[in-house]
């Protein structure tokens, strides 16, 4: 995982950079003459650079009290807020030590050296900052004639040779050891100095969080202490914190506490080419044509075909991230063949295809996030182990776990209960476990008994029992309109886990009911009644298991989104409703 995380890190990732987030630049002329202040970016996050100087924890702490070169806080760099106080003083002379150092690769830094040992220089700059109400914790720069010295590389060749003679002078006791990284021979660093940032949405601190670190007794092995307990050189620790932070800028996405990130070898696919993006994209009536499930199968084609070479051979990769407590916690890793998790993606978005609640259609592939949130009654009941497993069913292709299901006829019996439009990526959801499950079976019976419509001739009597629900209810809307709450409300949660105490009982009073209603309805009612009492045989179950009450739900919503279709009973929708149950 290391090795594949250091190989995405740009090339000039190293010891001895990293980004920051600058504030402030002292402004100076070519001359070395002090000019003002300018405030750098938006807000207080400040502006990018992302190859400032900087020393490692041992190298601050070891000798001289120390600042960093060219970017710094400004207490440490001029004193700001902490005037009188003697280690900011002490660290301010080291900014200013180094800036004349320096100087032998640019010579302007000399003349802006001499000006910051200038007290007059100095109080300008701190009564300009009071103004700008600047805090001494905000990092600052420095601005010479139009540019920042932190964008030239021309310091790069000092500075290391600077760092390098600063190690000789802290000899070292580290043993060499096996690079996790690399698998060389290499003097390992005690502290991975450079930090995982951008995972305080999932858990994690803005300071940044540690992917490799051993502060506990219980983490010591062997009698090595701290990251000896996975050897990493310095460099490769940089270039991996490097790959990562990259990967989580440029992909990475939240999902309900955690975060995904991906990338791909070879070719990187344009992002209309991206299955990862394909879960998670929304789709208006418009674009239906080219949804997901679309997009899958002309990318198969296109790969098998041989139309698409660049994509043949690639590779993918994702992880699963949030954070906790300073650290990094992985929660998945997958890894597979770009055609594959093509496949794989199609197949999800087949598997959760289910009619649309009012009929006449299907509904449109759901988000991601839509699935997830049909299994719970708010986001925030969504725990990130739930989330990445989910996320691990959609991208390797796996069966769903039953916990989701459970979840997912918890939710279908409470939103019946509710007269809530029915949620179609739940429905869907329940739909594809079953189609999953017989699948790792080796079976294909459940593929042709579970399709996105209704299936009268479906084998299974709990299936049979929901359509017997439906068509019970419908007869009820129609011979008495609303009556508030009516044989749902009362009796759904009964009839789905046992049916024979509920569906007798509603059979004899259907009689009632048929008779207020004219003859071709009343005739339709009559049938329909007839041929799912004659496909449940032998009678109606006396209970049905976990397994049986979601085909219940589903034979349920198949037959209303059916006789919907046929006009039998009409449900209406505001446009709230639609948007929120896609």
């Amino acid at each position: 995982m290391l090795e594949k995380l250091a190989e995405q890190a740009s090339p000039t990732a190293k010891p001895g950079y990293q980004p920051k987030d600058i504030r402030w630049a002292l402004d100076f002329d070519d001359d070395g003459r002090f000019l003002g202040i300018v405030p750098l970016g938006q807000g207080k996050s400040g502006r990018r650079f992302d190859n400032c100087p900087n020393f490692s924890q041992p190298e601050m702490v070891g000798g001289d009290r120390k600042a960093h070169f060219l970017a710094d806080t400004l207490d440490r760099v001029i004193g700001f807020g902490k005037e009188d106080d003697e280690d900011a003083k002490q660290r301010r002379q080291y900014f200013v030590k180094m800036l004349h150092e320096g100087a032998v690769s640019l010579p302007e830094l000399e003349r802006v050296a001499r000006a910051l040992e200038d007290e007059s220089v100095l109080q300008k700059c701190r009564t300009l900052l009071a103004e700008h109400k600047a805090k001494p914790s905000d990092k600052a720069t420095l601005r010479i004639g139009e540019c920042f010295p932190l964008e030239s590389e021309a310091w790069h060749p000092w500075w290391d040779e600077f760092r390098a003679r600063l190690r000789q002078e802290q000899p070292s006791d580290k043993p060499r050891m096996v690079c996790f990284v690399t698998g060389e021979l290499v003097e390992p660093a005690r502290i991975h100095e450079a930090k995982i940032k951008g995972l305080n949405r999932v858990g994690g601190q803005p300071s940044g969080d540690v992917l490799v670190g051993f502060d506990k007794e219980a983490f010591t092995s062997y009698g090595l202490e701290q990251s000896l307990n996975a050897a990493v050189s310095e460099e490769n620790a940089t270039r991996y914190c490097a790959g990562l932070n990259r990967l989580i800028q440029e992909t990475g996405r939240v999902l309900a506490g955690t975060m995904v990130v991906h990338w791909f070898t070879g070719k990187q696919p344009e992002q209309k080419d991206n299955p990862f993006h394909w879960l998670d994209e929304a789709f208006s009536e418009e674009q239906v044509e080219m949804a997901a499930q679309t997009r899958a199968r002309e990318m198969l084609e296109a790969i098998r075909n041989g139309r698409r070479p660049d994509l043949a051979n690639n590779l993918y990769y994702a992880m699963t991230l949030s954070g906790q407590a300073g650290r990094v916690m992985v929660r998945d890793w997958m890894e597979g063949q770009f055609e594959q998790l093509v496949e794989n993606v199609y197949t999800w978005f087949e598997d959760l295809s289910i009619v649309h609640r009012n009929g006449g259609r299907q509904a449109l592939d759901p988000k991601f996030y839509a699935v997830l949130r049909g299994t719970v009654r708010a986001l925030d009941d969504l725990a990130a182990p739930f989330v990445a497993r989910l996320w691990r069913v959609a991208v390797r292709g796996e069966p769903i776990p039953q916990c989701a299901l459970a979840r997912a006829v918890i939710r279908a019996q409470a939103g019946v209960l509710q007269d809530e439009p029915a949620n179609h990526a739940r429905m869907g959801l329940i739909k594809a476990y079953h189609l999953r499950k017989n699948r790792l079976k080796g079976g294909v019976d459940m593929s042709q008994a579970l399709q996105p419509y209704l299936n009268e001739n479906h084998p299974s009597p709990a299936y049979q029992c929901g359509r017997l629900m439906a068509v019970l209810a419908g007869l009820q809307r129609s011979a008495l309109g609303d009556v508030g709450a009516g044989v749902v409300q009362r009796y759904y949660a009964a009839a789905s886990t046992t049916p024979a105490l509920v569906l007798g009982r509603l059979l004899r009073t259907a009689q009632f009911h048929l008779g207020k209603l004219e003859g071709g309805l009343s005739y339709w009612y009559e049938e329909k009644i007839g041929e799912i009492s004659g496909r449940l045989g032998d009678g109606i179950p006396r209970t049905l298991t976990l397994e049986e009450q979601s085909l219940f739900a589903l034979g349920y919503y198949q037959q209303l989104a059916d006789m919907r279709t046929k006009k039998v009973v009409k449900e209406e929708e505001t446009p709230e409703e639609a948007e929120n149950n896609v």
